[in-house]
């Protein structure tokens, strides 16, 4: 089941959001999308794809439009205040009482990582080929996982690399390029792994 919804965050911003709900939810995930001045979008093949075979495998999932993306009000702001985006969607998640992951793809998994990095308690992490030039210097403890693929066309993979193992940031390198076209499902069954630890 899907619902369309929207968030309001702090500073008065309304964003476009989607509900999918897994049948039994065993947990709840905010992910986050790409770089929306590519064209990045909650809409995204990629995004659909992960969210599909989450929801199969037991997690609803709150999908949002950052900031002056779709028919979010406001306009991008290179991920300072994108963060205020993704606290008015994991306090929306947190409401479920579900056990809350959070997850993003590139742009999406950097805002996310800047999120994280400010929280006491942080929630398991996933980060889809987040850029490492955007990623914080500082995290707390607790569960986090990267994937990328092998042929990232996009980010540093050894940057990336260097940087997660500096963090104890969990990696996985599997086939593919940025975008994972056509591997929604297995994309899908690496963030669900780094989501239950």
């Amino acid at each position: 089941m899907s619902d369309k919804i929207q968030l309001s965050t702090s500073d008065g911003q309304t964003l476009e959001a989607r509900w999918d709900h897994a049948a039994n939810p065993v947990a709840v995930t905010v992910f986050c999308h790409p770089h929306p001045l590519d064209g990045g979008s909650m809409n995204a093949p990629l995004m659909i794809g992960v969210t599909l075979r989450l929801v199969e495998r037991g997690f609803s999932v709150l999908r949002f439009n950052f900031r002056g993306t779709g028919s979010s009000t406001g306009s991008h702001d290179e991920g300072r205040s994108e963060i205020l985006d993704v606290a008015a969607a994991v306090d929306l998640a947190l409401g479920t009482g579900l056990p809350l992951g959070i997850a993003g793809w590139s742009f999406g998994a950097s805002v996310a990582l800047s999120w994280l990095a400010d929280q006491p308690s942080p929630p398991p992490y996933v980060g889809i080929a987040p850029p490492p030039d955007q990623l914080p210097d500082s995290l707390p403890p607790g569960s986090k996982r990267i994937i990328v693929g092998t042929r990232d066309q996009v980010v540093d993979i050894k940057a990336l690399m260097a940087y997660a193992d500096r963090q104890l940031i969990d990696v996985v390198l599997t086939p593919g390029d940025h975008f994972f076209h056509g591997r929604g499902k297995k994309i899908g069954d690496l963030v669900a792994q780094g989501l239950t630890g």
